[in-house]
């Protein structure tokens, strides 16, 4: 797995790349929280990612919940194709908010 981190229109966009799995969802998950702690919203950008298991969603998960405790926004956006079908079939996507693109998600 791949990331980068921006700060785009006040937003910390974190963009992951490749696949997050069991391997790869432990990094995913401390990105994830370090942003969460250190930003007023993120904005995960899922486009480039190739495949997601259960321990890549439990990530997406967690850093949901920490943000809700911590009053972060926190959103998904550009999710790919492999990853919208399984946050779909866990009924994830009814959960998060989901943006169909980066740009739709900081509001452009």
């Amino acid at each position: 797995m791949k990331h980068e981190v921006n700060e785009i229109k006040g937003a910390c966009v974190v963009a992951l790349k490749g696949e997050i799995d069991l391997e790869n969802s432990p990094a995913a998950r401390k990105l994830l929280l370090e942003s969460i702690h250190s930003a007023d919203r993120v904005l995960v950008d899922l486009s480039g990612v190739t495949y997601i298991d259960s321990s890549g969603v439990a990530s997406l998960v967690e850093a949901l919940q920490t943000s809700r405790k911590n009053g972060t926004g926190f959103a998904l956006a550009a999710a790919s194709e492999p990853t919208r079908r399984v946050l779909e079939l866990a009924r994830l996507d009814k959960v998060f908010t989901i943006h169909p693109s980066v740009d739709d998600g900081l509001g452009d």
